[in-house]
């Protein structure tokens, strides 16, 4: 019998599955579905002590950390107070003490740019570099002078040669106009002893363009002529550019025009200036020949010679824009006027006559068209030498204009007490004085514009600045008179080759014999000019040219027939210069009905009928009442009464504009008759410039009279 195993025993097998199943039971944990108990942590009291020094660590760093925020802010606080609430000023004597002492001074600014109106620079200072050597470190003088020569074309080899070979010597230049490539080549050569000196070197980037106004520097960057020289202080302390007036677009136009009469007529010199009506500021002004500004100390003196300014001419019969302007003004003579040219003049063994004789009595605009010298003469003796020196004076004419060229001259004239008949009248059609190209465009400045004479100038206007104060010198009258009479002459009168489709110009043509060395005029040489404004409706610029010495070649005889007048020489290069500078200033020609009502505003009868209720001098009223002793002299007749009358209004005709206004007085400029004015021009490595003019004595003034200034 098999003993069967106990009821609470459990097989083997299910024990062992049992034992796997609970083996990664935790001792101690309950069996599955048992109640969870707390596990209770014994602290034992060194962890009791550790956890305490550990708070207490925690509050000092907060309350550390609390204190210096507090100092932060208080001394924020204390910081602004001191710099911004109530600052504290440094003690003076220990920003003295903490000042470096020192002798050198700071350098001083590159010289400053030139630019025209529109901001195109003129003239520039770029960095350069000069070369010089010790001659005590260099070895054979002969064979760097070759090696030089090699890399500067226009070195001197021997003054290198002579220069290097003095004993002793521990300094001296070699070339102070490099070149960035000659340095370069220079550098390369490796011949101990020579040095670069770092320096600037003045660029002129238009040329020749402006020469004249620009003027140039020394080696050294020192003004010696022109702009440059008159500015020479404030170019090298203020580095502003130096804004001028000179609009170098029109300056390229101007000087184009008067080069081609210049080579076409094979002439010695000429001129051309535009000036603005309504300031006096220079728009261009070009004299030739003229000169690379860059390269100053190297041109002939014949081209640095400025005849814009520094050449005094007599003007001829541009000058007649004075003596009709002076008479009107002066209530004397108006123009419906007439003046007897039947003959010619005769004063002792002198003779005036016209160049194409009228054998008539010509009214005021008749005289100035045809350009009558013996219509001129006449008025001038009726006002009488004291009313024109007066007006001249007013004018600017007998003083040195304060242009900002160094170079500007005087006029040259007569003094009072050689100022009698014969140069009363050889003066009104522009004989027997000398005055710059510049005086005259000045005079005729307040012709045109209503009276208003400017001081010419060749700076720019500042920015926001009021315009220009000019003073009155004539009335507005007389000045609208004498725009209608210039326009005449353009159309009527010997200005024709001045005409401009669209433009109402009004011009002057000028034609004057040369003064020769010896104080004669030359047979067969005269000066050719026109003096223009436009438009004349509401005159913006005045244009002058003059082309000095003018002779007939094969080009130009076809058109001008053989003579050398104003007319035909200087009026085309105007006619051209306004038609290209016109829409560049923003006057666009006009046309239609606008063009032919603005001509007929502008339009005076050469020979205009006398007002109603007015009396006109003519035949059998040669003289106005007041009229000088001169005009009576002139005409062999006796003065009325006796005596030299002040200048009443003639009967019927009140003064327009009254007689001259009361002048300011200035210093004298009067010169001996045939005194020679040579004013000195010094420019290094070449002598003297002299004027090309010399006032004439009154007794050789005969051949001048016999040629009509047209």
């Amino acid at each position: 019998m098999t003993d069967a195993p106990p009821p609470d025993s459990t097989p083997r097998s299910s024990l062992a599955g049992s034992r796997n199943r609970f083996a990664a039971r935790r001792p101690g944990t309950p069996d599955r579905g048992a109640t969870p108990r707390m596990e209770h942590v014994r602290v034992t009291a060194p962890d009791l002590a550790r956890r305490a020094v550990v708070e207490t660590l925690h509050k000092r760093l907060i309350y550390g950390a609390i204190g210096f925020c507090l100092l932060f802010a208080v001394l924020a606080g204390r910081l602004v107070d001191v710099t911004v609430i109530h600052p504290i000023m440094p003690d003076p004597a220990v920003l003295a003490a903490m000042k470096p002492a020192t002798s050198l001074a700071p350098p001083s600014p590159g010289r400053a740019d030139i630019v025209d109106r529109n901001g195109v620079i003129l003239a520039v200072s770029l960095p350069s570099a000069e070369l010089y050597a010790d001659p005590s470190q260099v070895g054979d003088p002969t064979a760097i002078a070759a090696k030089l020569a090699g890399v500067l074309p226009k070195l001197d080899q021997a003054k290198v040669i002579a220069d290097l070979s003095v004993p002793g010597k521990k300094f001296v230049y070699i070339d102070r106009n490099m070149t960035a490539a000659q340095e370069l080549a220079v550098n390369r050569l490796g011949i101990p002893g020579l040095y670069f000196e770092n320096t600037e070197k003045r660029h002129y980037p238009e040329g020749d363009l402006a020469a004249h106004i620009l003027g140039g520097v020394t080696v050294g960057n020192h003004g010696i002529a022109g702009v440059e020289g008159y500015f020479d202080q404030r170019l090298q302390s203020d580095p502003a550019p130096l804004r001028l007036s000179i609009d170098i677009g029109i300056e390229g136009i101007v000087r184009q025009e008067v080069e081609k009469p210049f080579k076409a007529f094979e002439a010695s010199g000429a001129c051309g200036i535009v000036m603005s009506a309504t300031s006096g500021r220079i728009l261009a002004m070009v004299s030739l020949p003229d000169y690379d500004a860059g390269n100053l100390g190297n041109a002939p003196a014949d081209e640095r010679f400025n005849r814009c300014v520094t050449g005094d001419y007599e003007p001829g019969s541009v000058f007649k824009l004075q003596t009709i302007s002076m008479a009107l003004n002066s209530g004397l003579i108006h123009y419906w006027d007439r003046f007897d040219t039947t003959h010619p003049l005769r004063v002792g063994r002198f003779t005036v006559t016209d160049f194409e004789p009228t054998h008539k009595w010509l009214a005021v605009p008749e005289i100035l068209a045809v350009s009558s010298n013996i219509g001129a003469s006449r008025i001038a003796t009726i006002l009488g030498p004291q009313i024109q020196r007066d007006w001249l004076r007013k004018m600017g004419f007998f003083r040195k204009l304060g242009v900002q060229l160094p170079e500007a001259q005087p006029t040259l004239y007569h003094p009072e007490s050689n100022w009698g008949l014969t140069t009363t009248m050889t003066v009104s059609f522009g004989n027997g004085i000398s005055v710059t190209p510049l005086h005259l465009v000045t005079g005729v400045v307040p012709i045109v514009n209503g009276g208003i004479r400017y001081h010419p100038t060749l700076l720019a206007a500042d920015t926001g600045a009021p315009p220009p104060q000019g003073e009155r010198v004539m009335s507005p009258q007389t000045s609208d008179i004498m725009r209608a009479l210039m326009r005449g002459v353009v159309m009527s009168g010997t200005g024709a080759n001045a005409r401009v489709p669209g433009y109402l110009v009004g011009g002057k043509t000028g034609t004057a014999q040369v003064v020769g060395p010896n104080g004669t005029y030359e047979k067969h040489l005269n000066n050719a000019s026109f003096m223009a404004a436009f438009p004349m409706n509401d005159p913006r610029y005045v244009i002058y040219v003059v082309v000095l010495k003018p002779h007939n070649t094969p080009e130009t005889l076809p058109f001008t027939h053989g003579y050398t007048t104003g007319g035909y020489v200087a009026a085309p290069a105007v006619a051209q210069i306004i038609a290209r500078i016109g829409p560049m200033l923003g006057i666009m020609p006009m046309s239609g009905q606008a063009l032919a009502d603005a001509a007929q505003a502008l339009t005076i009868p050469l020979d205009p009928a006398v007002p109603p209720g007015q009396i006109a001098l003519g035949p059998g009223r040669p003289f106005p009442p007041g009229a000088n002793r001169l005009a009576y002299e002139l005409a062999g007749e006796k003065l009325p009464g006796g005596g030299d009358p002040a200048h009443p209004a003639r009967h019927g005709a009140p003064l327009r504009g009254g007689p001259t206004a009361t002048l300011s007085s200035v210093h004298s400029l009067a010169r001996r008759p045939g005194e020679v004015m040579a004013p000195v021009v010094k420019l290094p490595g070449a002598q003297a410039i002299r004027h090309e003019t010399m006032l004439t004595p009154l007794p050789q003034l005969e051949p001048a009279m016999q040629l009509a200034g047209r």
